[in-house]
């Protein structure tokens, strides 16, 4: 088995290892946030009104759009829904 399974995905999204957990990191960090927010506005429905929903537009903004317009291809990513097998 190659090594390419590693570097696969990073090369897809152009990131280095390091710029990749920076990213992640902070996606996981702003998702375990939502959903404290979440959680805390379950029990007391006045507080936290749109802490969570505005959390995660934000990361899809960041993740979703934003990484389309950085693409210059509109290839699928290998592993990703509807992409071809290799």
């Amino acid at each position: 088995m190659s090594a390419n399974f590693l570097t696969r995905h990073l090369d897809s999204v152009d990131e280095t290892y390091f710029e990749h957990f920076s990213h992640a990191l902070h996606f996981a960090t702003s998702l375990a946030i939502a959903a404290v927010a979440c959680f805390v506005h379950a029990l007391l429905p006045f507080l936290f009104e749109r802490t969570g929903s505005l959390l995660i537009d934000r990361l899809h903004q960041r993740m979703v759009v934003n990484r389309r317009r950085k693409s210059p291809r509109n290839d699928k990513i290998p592993g990703s829904a509807g992409a071809p097998f290799a």
